[in-house]
């Protein structure tokens, strides 16, 4: 192969297939003089531009609305109509008038734009930022002559590895399964939104990559190994033989453990651990409920608003949750309540802040927003009627924040009544403990809600100080660390005094070493992507409760994270797990660590 870009694996799987690089970002402009007698030229130009944009906005509009409907295509209206704004066209013909070449005319008054937009008083201007940047890079790539390559051109059945920097809202959208087969970007974590959107459609993903955009060409073909987290560019025949055939065995083991989706999860000393999964979308509720999961342990509904200018109804948001809930019947249904900002796109008159993951996000919104937040409770009390519904409000800090969630959720019950529409009131409610205040304070909660719900992506991002999307600290994000350790076991004691339920929904759940000293805390609720049901079943069934709890004791007193890994690594090892499940419980290790380890157990 040509050379090979490491990153972080972040939904497994291996592809083979054509290069699609897609630079969407806004590209250098250099400031070019124009002759008086070329101005009209330049405005032709421009012209031009803004109309090839707008007619290949309109056909990607079309395109997303044959293939997912209008409602997620209707992010491009918005671009639409800033190409069609009098006063921006009339300003960057000023700047040509002025002997300003047309691709940095409209640069700078994109640029200005972008700016004024995003210090507006109003949310709902500043929420247009993203939609400035993607009609600046759109046009600018036009005057330029720089290649197109939207995700929606892409062939069904290309099966093409998606190479770009981050995912935005409008390429979000544009995404196929049967056309793209993977995705790589330059940016991301584990727990950023790439990362959980693709292992929510099920595509093999490599993030972190760093430099990848900038390594790869149009014409290249690459290894997309979503499990190791490489991407190896234009392999050889060999090579490709040699990843065919790691791509076989994966599959086959995915066979196999979907023969266990009937086994109880037990531990060896007889120790009960349910299994449920995390929902992105609801278009994977039935073949999740057929993973061998007792239910949703986390239902995400930013699905309902990314990528789009205006915000779901009632009606639909009920039949979104409607859906899940038929998929489960019977089984528990854990619904969290809009979680948008941090690494969640901001839509519907959500500001752009310059510290998204600390601003108004979240519990924050809903409460600041009722009659948004009622319109979302409204539906989820409606779904409730036809299954075992749960609600769960993300980023609560202090219980005054619970009880104003409460007093909403009450009056949308009222005015559910009133309307005499079918619904239940009596839908437990649950928190999400996912900041080191929630857990210090966790006590003050166990008179108002039912249960408790680890965020254990966030919980480490507020621990730590480490912003989780930053490719940069990727080595420093990490959740064995004591301080993390501790506040979780704090949260589990609390709920075991209180008899208050207590479950993990976020990475750590899914990932097998960090599952085993959820275990060991004292966690006997774990909500994990559909795909890790049966691998962490497989895992829970190979050891003892005991062992893991004795081992994460250990762990509590130790003075960091490579202590913690070190430690459970030798008591596992000399624990008798399984040695097929080494690679699975120690991804960080190296192939000669892995077998080194396996020779000693």
């Amino acid at each position: 192969m040509q050379h090979a870009i490491r990153g972080v694996p972040a939904s497994p799987g291996i592809v083979h297939g054509p290069v699609h690089l897609l630079r969407w970002e806004v590209p250098d402009v250099r400031h070019r003089i124009i002759a008086d007698e070329a101005i009209p030229d330049e405005l032709d130009r421009l012209h031009d531009a803004m109309a090839r944009a707008k007619d290949r906005l309109r056909k990607v509009r079309d395109r997303v609305e044959r293939r997912v409907g209008a409602k997620d295509a209707s992010i491009f209206e918005a671009q639409l109509l800033i190409l069609e704004d009098p006063d921006m066209l009339a300003e960057i013909e000023d700047w040509i008038r002025q002997n300003t070449g047309a691709e940095k005319a409209f640069d700078l008054v994109m640029v200005e734009q972008r700016q004024r937009f995003a210090r507006h008083e109003l949310p709902m201007i500043r929420e247009r930022v993203g939609d400035l940047t993607d009609v600046h890079i759109r046009v600018l790539s036009i005057l330029l002559g720089l290649a197109d390559h939207d995700p929606v051109d892409v062939p069904k059945g290309a099966g093409a590895v998606l190479v770009t920097h981050d995912l935005t809202p409008s390429l979000t959208v544009q995404l196929d399964r049967e056309a793209i087969a993977g995705i790589a970007t330059d940016a991301g974590t584990r727990t950023s939104h790439v990362a959980i959107l693709a292992r929510s459609l099920g595509l093999p993903a490599v993030v972190g990559l760093r430099d990848a955009t900038q390594r790869v060409r149009v014409s290249d073909s690459a290894i997309l190994d979503g499990t190791r987290g490489l991407l190896a560019i234009n392999p050889t025949a060999d090579e490709v033989d040699g990843y065919r055939t790691r791509a076989i065995r994966e599959a086959e083991s995915e066979a196999e453990l979907s023969l266990l989706s009937g086994e109880e999860p037990l531990t060896r000393d007889g120790v009960r651990v349910t299994l449920r999964v995390n929902i992105d979308i609801p278009e994977d509720a039935e073949a999740a409920a057929l993973s061998g999961a007792e239910g949703v342990g986390l239902m995400r509904t930013e699905f309902l608003v990314i990528g789009r200018t205006d915000m779901p109804d009632e009606d639909e948001q009920y039949a979104a949750y409607r859906k899940v809930v038929d998929a489960f019947r019977g089984f528990p249904i854990v619904i969290r309540t809009y979680d948008i900002g941090g690494d969640k796109l901001p839509v519907g008159g959500y500001p752009h802040e310059p510290n998204p993951f600390l601003g108004w996000r979240a519990i924050r919104m809903c409460l600041d927003e009722p009659e948004l937040f009622r319109t979302q409770l409204r539906a989820l009390l409606r779904a409730a009627v036809h299954g075992d519904v749960h609600i769960l409000l993300p980023l609560i800090v202090s219980l005054e924040e619970v009880r104003q969630a409460r007093a909403l959720l009450e009056q949308a019950a009222a005015e559910l009544r009133e309307r005499g529409v079918a619904h239940r009131a009596d839908v437990p409610l649950g928190v999400m403990i996912e900041t080191p205040a929630a857990a210090v304070v966790v006590d003050t909660f166990v008179d108002d809600v039912a249960f408790f719900s680890l965020g254990t992506n966030d919980l480490v991002q507020y621990t730590l100080a480490i912003d989780r999307g930053n490719a940069n600290l990727v080595s420093r994000f990490t959740p064995l660390h004591p301080a993390v350790l501790r506040l979780i076991r704090r949260t589990v004691e609390v709920g075991a005094a209180s008899g208050v339920d207590v479950a993990v929904c976020g990475e750590m759940a899914s990932q097998p070493l960090t599952a085993l000293v959820l275990i060991g805390l004292g966690v006997r609720q774990l909500s994990v992507g559909a795909r890790s049901v049966g691998r962490i079943k497989r895992l829970i069934r190979s050891v003892d409760a005991a062992a893991l709890e004795e081992a994460a004791l250990a762990a509590l007193a130790l003075d960091g994270p490579a202590a913690v890994e070190a430690d459970l690594s030798r008591r596992l090892a000399g624990a008798g797990v399984d040695p097929a499940l080494v690679r699975d419980v120690l991804p960080s290790l190296s192939d000669g660590d892995i077998i080194s380890l396996l020779e000693r157990s």
